[in-house]
């Protein structure tokens, strides 16, 4: 009984510092990222890690909509993703690693310690 109940507790302490770990994720508000059509990566190979990195990042065919534009590349063995701001078009960060996911990564670390200036008032 009493290994039963060391056992549940130690499961117990894992789950919540799991939980811990995770609720200290910051995400920002929903953002909407439209792909540049000069971009050769799959936008489900994007879409997958964006969902794993940065939840509140999204895909949209949608150019008016968008936040940014996401010009993402491949070159023999490495990754450059730019990253263009709406509605000026200014690039605002770039990005050169080997693997996708941590292009991926980089981005959604601008956009969630970046945030959007508010629209401006009509």
């Amino acid at each position: 009984m009493k290994t039963k109940l060391v056992l549940a507790a130690s499961v117990m302490a894992l789950l919540f510092a799991a939980g811990a770990g995770h609720a200290k994720q910051k995400l920002g508000p929903p953002v909407k990222l439209v792909l540049s059509p000069a971009s050769r990566v799959p936008a489900a190979d994007i879409m997958k890690n964006l969902e794993d990195k940065c939840p509140n990042v999204t895909l949209t065919l949608n150019s008016k909509e968008s936040d940014y534009m996401l010009d993402a590349r491949w070159y023999p063995q490495e990754y450059r993703f730019m990253l263009l701001s709406k509605p000026h078009g200014d690039a605002v960060y770039a990005t050169r690693t080997v693997l996708l996911s941590n292009a991926v990564k980089d981005v959604c670390k601008y956009i969630n310690d970046n945030p959007l200036p508010p629209p401006p008032a009509k």
